[in-house]
């Protein structure tokens, strides 16, 4: 979004000394096409093995480091630890879902850990609260028998009468859950409404019983468990029924915790720690983005660039070498170009603090001597103390190749869209004008 404001403030410059809009446009179009190259040969680092932890970290860090300060070490290890776990055999088959995010208030954030498998938050459960090498049924309906289409009304005239009535209902639940007990299930989730007296018979036989709310929590359990969700009150087949190694109810922070961990899941849960709920809807945004980017890395591209400025400094510094070779008037539509790349080190200068202009300076004079990945060192304070630039590659701080190239893509054409604009047509209200009131 800053890198198009400044590219449509830069073309408003040049219409204001006489540049013809058609120059312009030709001008942002050879540098665009230009800076793509020298960004796609600017590439510092590759990850080479997606199932590689300490690779998918170091690439996970400066994005977690955008929104947790501090965290970073811990929190993209954890990330990159549950990505590993739920890759699959072909790495473009990725997928963000695997992993999930449960929120625990309470402790902090080095307490967080990766549960290879599912976490539930406050969900219902009974029964034991622990179950090892368990089989899991999963029914995607409310345990309980249901009622009749129409309504009736029933007379009894005595107490031996109401008892046979309501044997009939004992009758059939003792049947499913003594089903359940012969396919040897050891836990049962249901979405939806659990009878009493389906509690009664499972706390009988020792079977314990999760109730979930949400279809999607539920399509990911059976994912996780390799189970198929039943729409029946029956005995489940011996291919309807998951597996998970182990079932355990925990209390953390005051919440109840069902922990359902798998051998070969293909879902990891990231159970996060923290005093506040801001701060946990903090770090699920920071998650939400590593993981993404591992989609990014796994599916697409691996190759990462110098972040920090470095990146944009080196385009803006060949561009403009670039400009002084085209002849014609586009050539102040190429330089302009390259000085809209300034914006991102302003930026990062701004708000660290630092002296703007004298950053972009040292930087320029850094790339001129060769160093391409010399970028904004915040740690200089002061608006009068400038430090030499940082090694941007050798600090750990890296920008995703293939994001960075969309991101100026889109921004060029959106720029570039607004300036081919000839006019702007204007909807009016339809059904005529408005009726005069002073005649009425």
């Amino acid at each position: 979004m800053s890198f198009g404001a400044a590219l449509l403030e830069g073309a408003l410059d040049l219409l204001k000394e006489g540049i013809h809009l058609s120059e312009v446009i030709r001008g942002y179009q050879l540098a665009a096409a230009k800076c793509l190259e020298f960004i796609k040969g600017n590439v510092c680092w590759t990850v080479d093995d997606v199932r590689s932890t300490a690779q998918l970290s170091r690439a996970i860090v400066p994005v977690v480091n955008a929104k947790q300060v501090g965290f970073e070490g811990f929190l993209a290890d954890l990330i990159a630890q549950a990505c590993v776990q739920v890759m699959p055999e072909d790495p473009k088959k990725f997928d963000t879902d695997c992993i999930r995010v449960a929120k625990v208030i309470g402790g902090a954030i080095p307490k967080s850990t990766v549960i290879q498998g599912m976490a539930l938050v406050g969900n219902r459960s009974g029964g034991a609260t622990e179950k090892k090498k368990a089989k899991v049924a999963v029914f995607g309906v409310g345990l309980e028998m249901s009622g009749t289409e129409t309504k009736g009304t029933v007379l009894l005239n005595s107490a031996e009468e109401l008892m046979n009535y309501s044997k009939t209902e004992e009758g059939k639940m003792e049947e499913f859950v003594q089903g359940l007990v012969e396919a040897k299930v050891d836990v049962v989730i249901a979405m939806g409404a659990i009878q009493d007296i389906a509690v009664h018979y499972l706390n009988k036989h020792g079977i314990m019983f999760i109730k979930t709310a949400s279809k999607f929590e539920l399509k990911r359990l059976c994912k996780a468990l390799n189970a198929v969700p039943l729409v029946r009150i029956g005995k489940p087949l011996p291919e309807e029924i998951g597996y998970a190694e182990g079932v355990t109810v925990h209390e953390i922070g005051g919440n109840k915790i069902i922990v359902i961990n798998t051998g070969d899941s293909r879902i990891a849960t990231l159970l996060l720690r923290g005093a506040t709920p801001h701060l946990l809807d903090e770090v699920e945004r920071a998650v939400d983005d590593a993981v993404n980017l591992v989609r990014m890395v796994a599916t697409k591209d691996g190759r990462f660039v110098p972040g920090g400025g470095a990146t944009e400094i080196e385009a803006a510094h060949k561009l403009q070498e670039f400009g002084a070779t085209v002849s014609g008037l586009e050539q102040y539509g190429v330089l302009k170009f390259a000085e809209t790349f300034e914006i991102v080190p302003k930026i990062l200068a701004r708000n660290a603090g630092l002296n703007e202009t004298k950053v972009v300076t040292a930087l320029y004079a850094a790339h001129a001597e060769g160093s391409k990945n010399a970028c904004v060192n915040l740690d200089a304070f002061g608006t009068n103390s400038i430090m030499a630039p940082i090694d941007a590659e050798a600090n750990g701080i890296l920008d995703h190749c293939e994001t960075k190239t969309w991101a100026i893509r889109l921004a060029v054409d959106a720029a570039l869209t607004v300036l081919s604009v000839d006019n702007i047509i204007v909807a009016k209200q339809a059904g005529g004008p408005k009726e005069d009131k002073f005649y009425k």
